[in-house]
């Protein structure tokens, strides 16, 4: 009995186990490339690609660099091709968009991979190429050629590292910082790979043979990595760039390696530095394009002949833009993206302060949404009056930054000073009954130093409230059609009940009178009988 209760108790478990691993199988591991780990994974590739993309050459070319820490290398090497497995079971259950849909069944994502050119560049890059260390030998020395070369193939996953480049130049706030240091980056790569063909070469040819090589490795420090590779950096700086004088080549072979290094100088780096002028221009054009709207109006006062000291107020209100950063045209920057996400944008940045406006803290979600949509930023310099009393309203302010004084006719007593959350002009434009003044300021506001204020106009606000209020017209219709409905359909219900108990009572009535006509006719027949 006892063994039976085991014998259960281990058939228990092993359907447990099943259970799991089942439901370990049938979990989403689908991988979305808009997703946080995404990035992260393609960083762990960026890392990995960088030290194969830099050791792989140089611990071929500098076999000092491979007998520093032989086993590390061979660690780091190690650790790479493991990573670059992992990559493709990402790239296995990496999914993509089908009609605007991520797909996530396995068999079609994994028919995606197999039937794409990546899939046979990331097999390229991970054959096991080191089975050639079992011939050539791990031995690595001035005599002898790193046998590291025969990694070379790990850079056929070089792919991955220009989709971290794309991803990233997408998620950063500083594009062109990242463009910069991006180029930067390819230049050093080619700096270094030609630096390592440059010795390679000396080693090929001879160190010290002639005066173009690399020196001889007897003199001096020669001997030592460090010598040998910032020597050889330097070398190929000089004649990747063009602008220093390199030691003059002797050999056919020399001359050929330095004149396909002159081209692709010529080439490569005409373009990286164009780059480079385009991405320092982009990051000035926000700053060109101001200076050139402050230009405009400069020359246009000094054609109009305006006083300088009107003409050193706009200037200054144009330092205080350009300081703030306000000088963004925000309409000409967000009129490439659509409504839901303009409108979404705007209520993030404008939402939090129409709330602090005590009129609008009882309103309707709708109805704040709807005024967000329509406020606009206006910036007025010190002592700027920004409505004075008996004008015409047209808009209303709120306050977003600055203060404000409401001062008499004199413009020298204040009777009130107005700050951030504030908000004035409504009476103008609200149409209040009884209101004496109409639509006629009623304050002098004035600005004291430089203020950001939101303007609401007049035309805009009751757009604003009559979509609102037919939207809530709409709502009581509906509210009243069902609740006649209701009604109606009880009346319905209460008049066939009453006709029925009408039809029930004229049938009994029926009975009874046929019953008792029968009975008096009975009674006849008798009494005649």
């Amino acid at each position: 009995m006892a063994g039976g209760a085991v014998s259960e108790g281990q058939d228990l478990r092993r359907a447990a186990g099943c259970c799991r691993i089942k439901d370990f199988a049938d979990r989403d591991f689908t991988v979305d490339t808009s997703k946080e780990f995404y990035y992260r994974w393609l960083c762990v590739m960026m890392m990995t690609l960088v030290y194969n993309l830099i050791m792989i050459i140089g611990r071929a070319v500098f076999w000092e660099l491979q007998n520093v820490l032989p086993s590390i290398w061979y660690f780091l090497d190690y650790t790479c091709d493991v990573i670059y497995i992992l990559d493709m079971a990402v790239r296995v259950n990496e999914g993509y968009l089908e009609q605007g849909l991520l797909v996530r069944d396995r068999k079609k994502l994994l028919r995606n991979y197999l039937r794409s050119n990546v899939f046979k560049l990331d097999v390229i890059s991970i054959l096991p190429t080191d089975i050639a260390y079992i011939f050539i030998g791990l031995r690595c020395d001035q005599r002898v050629p790193c046998p590291v070369l025969v990694r070379l193939n790990r850079l056929f996953r070089i792919p991955r590292m220009g989709e971290f480049f794309e991803k990233t130049e997408t998620l950063t706030n500083y594009p062109n910082v990242f463009r910069i240091c991006k180029i930067v980056f390819y230049i050093l790569v080619i700096i270094h790979w030609n630096a390592c063909l440059y010795f390679a070469i000396s080693f090929a040819i001879g160190f010290g043979s002639d005066k173009w090589v690399y020196r001889n490795l007897t003199i001096d420090n020669n001997h030592l990595f460090s010598r040998q590779y910032i020597y050889s950096f330097y070398w190929s700086t000089l004649t990747l760039t063009t602008i220093g004088e390199t030691p003059q080549p002797e050999r056919d072979f020399e001359y050929l390696f330095v004149t396909i290094d002159f081209l692709v100088g010529v080439l490569i780096f005409a373009t990286i530095v164009g780059n480079v002028g385009s991405m320092i221009t982009n990051m000035n054009a926000a700053r060109a394009e101001f200076q050139n709207r402050m230009d405009g109006v400069k020359q246009y006062m000094e054609f109009r002949k305006v006083s300088k000291e009107l003409e050193t107020r706009v200037i200054k209100w144009f330092d205080y833009l350009w300081s703030n950063k306000q000088s963004m045209d925000e309409d000409s920057v967000l009129k490439t993206l659509p409504d839901k996400l303009k409108a979404e944008i705007a209520i993030h940045v404008h939402l939090d302060t129409l709330k602090q406006v005590r009129i609008f803290q009882d309103c309707e979600p709708g109805l704040l949404v709807e005024l967000v949509l329509k406020l606009t930023l206006q910036v007025f310099s010190p002592g700027d009056f920004v409505c004075r009393k008996g004008d015409v309203g047209k808009e209303m302010y709120i306050v977003k930054r600055g203060s404000l004084s409401v001062v008499a006719d004199d413009g020298k007593k204040v009777f009130a000073t107005l700050g951030a959350g504030s908000v004035f002009g409504e009476v103008s434009i609200l149409n209040i009954a009884g209101n004496k003044t109409g639509n006629r300021r009623t304050a002098n506001v004035r600005s004291v130093g430089y203020s950001d204020l939101f303007c609401l106009s007049k035309d805009d606000l009751w757009d604003a409230l009559t979509e609102c209020s037919s939207d809530n017209d709409l709502a009581v219709t509906e509210s009243t059609l069902d609740a006649l409905s209701t009604r109606l359909a009880r009346l319905l219900a209460e008049y066939s009940s009453m006709c029925q108990r009408t039809k029930q009572r004229l049938t009994r009535l029926e009975q009874r009178y046929s019953a008792g006509h029968n009975s008096a006719r009975y009674s006849l027949v008798r009494d005649k009988s």
